[in-house]
């Protein structure tokens, strides 16, 4: 009996040493996908290093944290305006084109909706 209980043990043991080198594998593999088409890794990295300073409730931390969050909101903004610009080009020259199905597909991936609240708000006497 002794003699299962230690070569249990040590199989355990090497399973889990398998399981832990395996995620800490992954761990450094993966990155954080960008929810926005126009955010970069950069900017996702920046965010993290925002948010590691957020609670530390010192004058270093707030002055790092508030420089953080003026960087990433001019290079955030800068992006999108730039990603809405070409896909504006883009629409525009299907447009150009006579391409109207290119153009309501790349319309239709910007995912803007029409807001039920304004649909909503319109004057009775109009229908």
């Amino acid at each position: 009996m002794q003699l299962n209980v230690g070569n249990v043990e040590v199989q355990w043991n090497n399973i889990k040493e398998c399981v832990l080198d395996t995620l800490s594998d992954l761990d450094r593999k993966v990155e954080k996908r960008a929810r926005k088409p126009w955010m970069s890794q950069e900017m996702i990295i920046k965010m993290d290093e925002r948010r590691r300073w957020k609670n530390v409730n010192i004058e270093e931390g707030r002055k790092n944290y508030r420089r953080l969050r003026k960087e990433l909101k001019r290079t955030t903004d800068n992006a999108k305006k730039d990603y809405l610009g070409n896909i504006c080009k883009e629409i525009m020259e299907f447009q150009r084109t006579r391409r109207y199905d290119l153009m309501y597909m790349k319309t239709k991936e910007l995912g803007w909706k029409e807001s039920k609240i304004l649909a909503s708000k319109t004057p009775k006497g109009i229908e």
